[in-house]
């Protein structure tokens, strides 16, 4: 009992309430199909042409929220790329990540995930107000107008927050919300984010594309790994051992697109 409490007050004190005893780097992760496991966090950016491993990054971050624009950025200078566009799944969607992405001139298509709680209630989400940009308004699902009302500041962000008067006597307002009328707050970069939905929804391929480019490298090195997977410890080391994998993967698919030539050697006589 005396050892369980010394490491719970180093986990109270620890940024990320996580101590490792194994290897204090790493973080206990959440797996796809549910549960957890303890590990890191491997990013990569793969190119579409020739399908090699452009970019990547060994992180002990839980989540991927944050590492979009960072390994666009990485992709860009690695391709050096005038022009390039990234796709990713929706666990990497964070409205900064993405504005982020979009001024240093990387398009990002991301699926933009809601994570309000609205749709498991049974009421509208805010995919279902329109935004009518030359009259400053939200449109709602009964067609009234919410209109600017005033403006916040979080986090250094600027919130402009909209609604409309009339929600009380509203026949949908159950379906809305229970508050006294359904407040909206828009960003000053929406349009922003609004103009990445709307390049995603004209390329409907985009996420099936992103399986076939990124899966198949994960799925070739975890075959080399094994069962074990990394073999190292601390970060450092893992992002060598992780590196050394990358070097491997590219020579053999740089092999499979190039192929072989056979020289010959030739005696010179002097």
């Amino acid at each position: 009992m005396d050892e369980l409490k010394k490491y719970e007050a180093e986990v109270e004190r620890h940024p990320d309430q996580q101590v490792s005893t194994t290897d204090p780097d790493s973080r206990s992760m959440k797996k796809a199909g549910g549960g957890s496991t303890v590990g890191y966090n491997v990013q990569t950016a793969v190119d579409s042409k020739h399908h090699l491993i452009a970019a990547h990054e060994v992180t002990n971050a839980t989540s991927d929220r944050r590492q979009l624009s960072s390994m666009a950025g990485k992709a860009s200078e690695a391709l050096d790329a005038k022009d390039l566009m990234v796709i990713a799944d929706p666990g990497y969607y964070k409205s900064e990540e993405m504005v982020a992405c979009y001024e240093s001139g990387i398009t990002a298509l991301v699926p933009r995930i809601d994570t309000s709680g609205k749709r498991g209630k049974g009421q509208y989400t805010r995919a279902e107000f329109s935004y009518d940009a030359k009259k400053d308004e939200y449109v709602c699902p009964a067609n009234a107008r919410l209109t600017y009302r005033h403006t916040t500041e979080d986090k250094g962000r600027q919130l402009r927050a909209y609604w409309a008067n009339g929600c009380g006597s509203c026949a949908l307002k159950a379906n809305c919300t229970t508050g006294k009328e359904r407040r909206i707050k828009r960003w000053e970069k929406e349009h922003m984010l609004e103009k990445a939905e709307a390049l995603l929804k004209k390329n409907p391929d985009a996420m099936r594309q992103r399986k076939r480019l990124v899966e198949h490298p994960y799925g070739t090195i975890k075959h080399w790994m094994g069962s074990t997977h990394f073999l190292m410890k601390r970060l450092p080391n893992v992002q060598a051992e992780m590196s050394l994998h990358v070097l491997a993967y590219n020579l053999r698919r740089a092999i499979n697109v190039l192929g072989t030539v056979a020289g010959s050697l030739k005696k010179t006589h002097r």
